[in-house]
């Protein structure tokens, strides 16, 4: 029986361990996080994803989870209503919290991750890939799959020396707070120059889930929450919208503060050897794509579907699966840097971004 490590347990990872075990390979999955992740946005489905979902006869549960947004209210500088977005605008076909996503596919994956765990080394052969862990013992295994996100250890480690995230010229938190607005289901967009504040109510109708987004580059350095909140801070102090103190506030007292920078990743090749990447790991289209759940989840199905026919030559099979699927992503990734662009105007547009031309893009 052939052999695979895949690293993280968010989308991608659960998803190919079903996958890989309903084709006959032994799985194991390592994850950093001590646990499941039980935060996070609401994700949302579009297209062959949901024909992912159906093969793995999950797609009726996960419905059953369907948030059922209502649209989304535009409003001007100072708070008041210009306009209105359906609720097709952020939600796809199908939309529902990740927390459930992520409950479903851990179990149907059929494997316990190593939690609070990640791989150190790779040292490839002929016949296999010996793995050193943090943790867990030094193990062998035919194949190893990074769906280990943005900022991937597997992807360090199997491509040293290259740094393939193209910052968009965004960044921003997100947390939850008392539904100050009284959002049922809906939410509200307030976009202008530089900065962005998003705001909707999904499930309890007493929180509400908050995104305060701004223009940054490259450079700028946020490498803790205090350093992080007080970006924020300094984007949004002069807002004219009187809500924004109190927005402001509620993020000093949250506990489930989260930061990141809108970034896409670009490489030439997704593998080398008996290595490959799927998913944020490999070709990140940032979260303004809206395509990054479905993108995983085909990614899954795909590469699963290519080592079945090529009969495990794992060579012919990551060929195959990066032939196949990256006309897909390349319009993904487009899709996100004009998003970016115009979302409050944050960033011009960006052209087409392979990694020999990364060092040369106006960021």
């Amino acid at each position: 029986m052939k052999s695979a490590l895949i690293s993280g347990a968010s989308v991608a990872g659960p998803a190919l361990a079903w996958f890989l075990r309903r084709d006959g390979w032994e799985v194991t999955v390592v994850e950093r996080a001590p646990g499941p992740r039980d935060s996070g946005y609401a994700v949302d489905f579009r297209g062959a994803a949901l024909a992912v979902l159906d093969e793995m006869g999950i797609l009726d549960e996960v419905r059953d989870h369907e948030i059922r947004m209502r649209g989304t209210t535009l409003l001007d500088q100072s708070g008041l209503t210009v306009g209105e977005l359906p609720a097709s605008a952020f939600g796809g076909e199908l939309e529902v919290p990740k927390s459930a996503l992520t409950r479903i596919l851990h179990r149907v994956a059929g494997v316990e991750p190593l939690f609070d765990d990640t791989i150190t080394a790779l040292t490839q052969h002929d016949d296999r890939v010996t793995v050193a862990f943090e943790r867990a013992p030094t193990r062998d295994f035919d194949l190893v799959l990074g769906a280990d996100g943005v900022h991937s250890a597997v992807r360090r480690l199997a491509f040293p020396g290259i740094d393939p995230i193209l910052h968009l010229g965004m960044s921003g938190a997100g947390f939850t707070s008392a539904n100050e607005f009284g959002l049922d289901h809906r939410g509200l967009l307030q976009a202008g120059p530089g900065r962005a504040v998003y705001a909707f109510s999904a499930g309890d109708p007493a929180r509400m889930t908050v995104s305060l987004s701004f223009a940054s580059t490259a450079a700028d350095s946020f490498p803790d929450r205090a350093a992080q909140e007080a970006a924020v801070r300094t984007a949004f102090a002069d807002h004219p919208w009187p809500a924004v103190p109190r927005l402001l506030a509620d993020m000093a007292t949250a506990e489930d503060f989260y930061f990141a920078s809108t970034s896409q990743v670009h490489l030439d090749s997704w593998s080398v050897g008996r290595v490959a990447l799927l998913g944020d790991a490999g070709y990140c289209s940032a979260p303004t794509s809206g395509m990054g759940t479905s993108q995983a989840l085909l990614a899954a199905s795909v590469l699963a579907r290519c080592l079945v026919e090529a009969g495990g030559d794992h060579a012919v099979a990551f060929e195959r699966y990066e032939r196949e699927l990256r006309p897909y992503v390349t319009e993904n990734q487009r899709s996100g840097r004009e998003a970016v662009a115009g979302f409050g105007g944050v960033v011009a547009d960006a052209p087409e971004v392979t990694q020999s031309n990364l060092a040369t893009i106006d960021q």
